[in-house]
């Protein structure tokens, strides 16, 4: 039998309705588990879940730090916990520069900044009640090692697969150390339109310096000096070309059916106990997406 990933479920405004009834759906199908991203508010939409749901994890995906004060999010992190029983993880991550800049957020250094905010909301749990497992995004090997060393578990979003057996060394031996990967993923038969659309989707990312910085780090040097050379010269229409088909593949899925399931395999055989699906579709939005995917498993 297949190995059941978990879906990344975003709280899209005007289909924050059927959102729940997805999530409903999801559980029923014994995916395994649902993951909010920070479109959107995702600890409403996890709180939503607690009550629509009653066996499926789920979790922050990840909830920015900068957007809340540690112990009001220790508050409402207990009660979600409570709640549900435990089923409940709370992923926290300082999230991108340009988000700062565009909210007018001062922030400090990623990694004190984090170390800080854990330690707060550790002790707001005296007053909160218990807090639930507490995953770090993280890309590199410095967050990582914070991750084992303060929290439950990590998280990456669009992490290179090659990568993760090396990476993840360092959580052997870590019981209920939880291991994720947000993956872009697109259900095709025409696979170059689903590299399209992935493509698309990482044309944010490859701007972000952190994330060349990592993928630099992955081994894809060329890829990303071009696409810095690029972005210097303000040529950013040159991105999606510049996105290499093996660069591609170790960060996302796209393909048939089979060649996706095939991929998620894989991803649970790197070392990644919860590949996240986040499904995009060259035929329609979200939840056209969503239909794919559950067709996947079906």
């Amino acid at each position: 039998m297949a190995r059941m990933p978990a879906m990344s479920l975003a709280a899209v405004p005007t289909r924050r309705q059927r959102t729940l009834e997805v999530a409903t759906e999801a559980e029923k199908r014994g995916f395994a588990g649902l993951f909010c991203p920070s479109l959107g508010d995702p600890i409403a939409l996890c709180q939503s879940i607690a009550h629509v749901t009653n066996e499926i994890t789920f979790g922050t995906a990840i909830q920015p730090i900068y957007y809340r004060h540690p112990v009001e999010l220790a508050r409402t992190s207990a009660f979600i916990n409570e709640i549900s029983n435990g089923r409940f993880r709370l992923g926290i991550g300082v999230s991108h520069g340009p988000v700062y800049q565009r909210y007018g957020l001062s922030v400090g250094k990623p990694l004190s900044d984090i170390r800080d905010y854990v330690n707060a909301m550790r002790e707001a749990e005296k007053e909160a009640g218990p807090l639930p497992p507490i995953t770090l995004a993280t890309l590199r090997d410095k967050m990582l090692d914070l991750a084992l060393e303060i929290s439950d578990g990590a998280v990456w979003a669009n992490g290179c697969r090659s990568n993760m057996p090396k990476q993840l060394k360092v959580t052997e031996g870590k019981e209920n150390f939880f291991i994720g990967d947000m993956i872009p993923t697109v259900i095709d038969d025409d696979k170059e339109a689903a590299a399209a659309v992935n493509r698309k989707t990482l044309t944010g990312y490859v701007q972000l310096p952190n994330y060349r910085n990592y993928w630099r780090a992955c081994g894809y040097v060329e890829e990303m000096d071009a696409i810095e050379q690029a972005i210097e010269a303000k040529e950013f229409d040159k991105l999606p070309s510049l996105m290499s088909d093996k660069w591609l593949s170790d960060n996302t899925l796209y393909g048939s059916a089979t060649e996706v399931r095939d991929g998620i395999e894989a991803w649970f055989d790197s070392g990644v106990s919860t590949p996240i699906i986040v499904p995009s579709s060259t035929k329609g939005g979200q939840m056209k997406a969503i239909e794919e995917f559950f067709a996947l498993y079906a």
